[in-house]
């Protein structure tokens, strides 16, 4: 057994070894002009930064999901509106002119599930994102404990209930057993296919298995995710899976990242991993509490700029500059004279 450190010091060498270092910048490269645009599925965006699907963001401001759509319009992104939002996918859409997708959850009733993707398309929606990986809602014990009650989701209003009495923990997690269609599977990706025109991307993919099927059944694109950890206990980190996803799919497809991304070399790591762009929720969210729209607005310029400055600083003038050259994911040992 290891001892444990007798000084501060000491701990450098714990630091070292649980820190492998990612980033193998460059040097000597012109970097004056920094170019972080990208597109995705043909839709040029500022810099690989989206916003994730998030639900109730009223829950958070007042505005919800308007102020949050704004902020991204503002930053000439795209944002992926929640199936679980509070504000209807009229009232987005209305709010600003910009880019947005859609996520959706199929639903027992398909009907409604498919009433919702016929709004979604009316109203300029240019993508749908289907989250895959939560066929029941995974046991979130905050929720349980304070007994969240979920506001009303506006998107289901004269559709279907969302109002569920329960004396056994969070209302949300009756709601999601009621209503989510537990049967979903692999061949209702042509079923979703064929109501909508719009481009199917599929949320929640974490290994290479799975990868492969969903370019067989024809999706539009992959997003690694693991559901923000809030679903299956032990599912691994998703940047520790992002290259194998991206080795299975081979360039059919984008794929997109989702998941602990909070700094500028997060973006920079899974671009070099072979993503062509993050998605973003947490601090979104924060942001959103912190300061409605303006607060979304700085919690993106900030990503940005640190990504610019990392892009800048590892020698990559523009993202197609970024290649998995850049990173490394195992530890090099140091000589111990530099310890």
């Amino acid at each position: 057994m290891a001892s444990e450190p007798v000084n501060v010091n000491e701990f450098q060498e714990l630091a070292r070894q649980a820190l492998p270092k990612m980033l193998r910048p460059r040097v000597l490269v012109d970097v004056s002009r920094i170019d972080m645009s990208t597109t995705i599925l043909g839709y040029n965006i500022s810099a690989p930064i989206m916003i994730a699907p998030t639900a109730m963001h009223q829950l958070a401001h007042p505005e919800g999901e308007v102020a949050t759509a704004r902020a991204a319009a503002a930053c000439n992104t795209i944002m992926i509106l929640s199936n679980m939002s509070t504000c209807t996918v009229e009232e987005v859409a209305s709010s600003c002119n910009a880019v947005r997708f859609f996520q959706l959850y199929v639903l027992k009733r398909r009907d409604i599930s498919a009433q919702i993707v016929h709004r979604v398309e009316k109203n300029g929606y240019k993508a749908i994102v289907l989250t895959v990986d939560t066929p029941r809602l995974g046991r979130r014990e905050a929720d349980i404990k304070n007994r969240m009650v979920a506001p009303q989701l506006r998107n289901f209003e004269g559709l279907l209930s969302t109002e569920v009495d329960t004396d056994k923990g969070s209302n949300l997690e009756a709601l999601i057993k009621g209503i989510y269609d537990t049967s979903l599977s692999w061949e209702d990706i042509g079923w979703l296919k064929s109501i909508t025109n719009l481009p199917i991307l599929i949320k929640g993919v974490l290994t290479h298995e799975n990868a492969r099927k969903a370019v067989e059944v024809g999706v539009a694109g992959i997003v690694v995710s693991n559901h923000g950890a809030r679903q299956l206990d032990y599912t691994p980190a998703t940047i520790s899976v992002l290259e194998e996803v991206v080795h299975a799919v081979g360039g059919r497809v984008p794929v997109l990242f989702d998941g602990g991304v909070r700094r500028g070399t997060d973006v920079f790591k899974a671009l070099a991993l072979g993503a062509q762009a993050v998605l973003v929720g947490r601090p979104v969210v924060y942001g959103l509490a912190a300061n409605g729209e303006r607060g979304v607005r700085r919690v993106i310029e900030m990503l940005k700029d640190e990504f610019e400055l990392t892009m800048a600083l590892s020698g990559c003038p523009s993202v197609k500059d970024i290649t998995r050259s850049h990173v490394t994911t195992t530890e090099f040992d140091k000589p111990r004279s530099m310890l």
